[in-house]
């Protein structure tokens, strides 16, 4: 018969420390935050002083995210800090697979995380956490799942290792082709708003049930740009939606860019291979006759850092439609433009194959995570 245990019997939480603005320097020892984990953070600081042993972090520490954005990761970057909303799990009340237990903790985040219906869910409790129940089989049964986990996890990891290196691919074409980013081949350039139109979306009132309720138009957010081509979207507004917002019909071929949002969001773009709205913090360049829209799309990919740098503001800079409107192409001839447009179909057929080889491992993945801890 399995046996089953709550988290808080498992193990002790130690929450991070409220470091304060002014005792993060650029001496000692790094102070990890949330975005630290995630891979949104650009602005790495550091504590040189006294602090508590126990909020110590040494390489093979687990830890976990309680607040904003929930997640398990294992520590593997050197002698650091913790920083509050993240606990450091210590391992001192049973015997456990360190593994199966981030497996377990895993899926209970995700189990969390769906019962929003979408709402940014703003923290866990503490006891909610403790009282969180998972199963507990002996420790061979618990290093068995493990592997067969594990093995799954380097054959999905193995296949985003593919879809990268086809995005170098198409990044060394173009290198070849037209030259590095700084333009060593010495062709033209033209403003945006010289060859196309620039325009935004808007964001339909919330608190309107008949503006989203059972919509049928695709409205894009920023976070779903990610250098990705848009097929389909998390939301949809309907008519009426539209009708009383900025929120407007974006054509197939549209390149988008997110003016602004958290993270690494900012800079970001999206190619639409259907018909959408957007919302206001989108940028839409409408495809025109004048410039192969697969080229601009993949050399607004390769400007990400000069976007984010032009972007003005305070605490949170940002990119405007007159900044993207007056945004330097580089603008080859147009015949060239299309021969690299054409390799990068065939390469995304290749991307596609191993895109669909992806998503089965993932299911298969997602099954497994199910039956072990569902």
């Amino acid at each position: 018969m399995m046996e089953y245990k709550k988290l808080g019997d498992i193990a002790t939480y130690i929450n991070g420390y409220a470091f304060k603005p002014e005792q993060r320097g650029d001496k000692g020892l790094p102070i990890i935050r949330i975005q630290d984990l995630t891979g949104n953070s650009y602005d790495l600081g550091y504590y040189n002083g006294e602090y508590p042993k126990k909020i110590e972090l040494t390489d093979g520490d687990v830890l976990i995210s309680w607040s904003a954005s929930l997640g398990v990761y294992l520590w593997n970057r050197g002698k650091a800090l913790l920083n509050q909303h993240i606990f450091k799990v210590v391992f001192d009340k049973v015997k456990i697979d360190k593994y199966y237990f981030m497996y377990a903790v895993e899926f209970n985040l995700n189990k969390m995380i769906l019962k929003t219906h979408g709402a940014t869910m703003k923290h866990i409790t503490k006891k909610d956490f403790d009282d969180v129940i998972i199963p507990f089989p002996n420790l061979e049964d618990q290093k068995n799942i493990t592997y067969k986990l594990n093995s799954v996890k380097k054959i999905i990891h193995s296949y985003k290792k593919q879809i990268e290196l086809l995005d170098e691919l198409i990044k060394a074409r173009f290198v070849e082709m037209f030259g590095d980013i700084h333009n060593s081949k010495l062709y033209p350039y033209v403003n945006i708003d010289s060859i196309t139109t620039v325009l935004s979306g808007g964001t339909p009132d919330r608190k309107v049930e008949e503006y989203w309720d059972n919509g049928s138009i695709r409205w894009v957010k920023t976070t779903e740009l990610q250098n990705c081509v848009i097929t389909d979207t998390e939301e949809r507004i309907t008519q009426a939606g539209m009708d009383n917002s900025s929120a407007k019909i974006v054509p197939i071929g549209s390149v988008l860019i997110a003016m602004y949002g958290q993270g690494k969001t900012r800079g970001m773009t999206g190619y639409l291979a259907v018909e959408c709205t957007t919302n206001q913090a989108c940028a839409c360049i409408l495809p025109t006759k004048k410039i192969n829209q697969i080229f601009l799309w993949k050399y607004m990919i390769l400007s990400y850092d000069k976007l984010r740098n032009m972007a003005k503001g305070g605490n949170q800079p940002n990119l405007n439609i007159g900044l993207i409107k007056k945004f330097p192409i580089l603008f080859p001839p147009i015949e060239l433009q299309n021969e690299f447009a054409d390799f990068v179909r065939q390469i995304d057929k290749s991307k596609f194959e191993v895109q669909k080889s992806l998503e089965k491992t993932q299911q298969l993945y997602d099954s497994l995570m199910q039956k072990y801890f569902g």
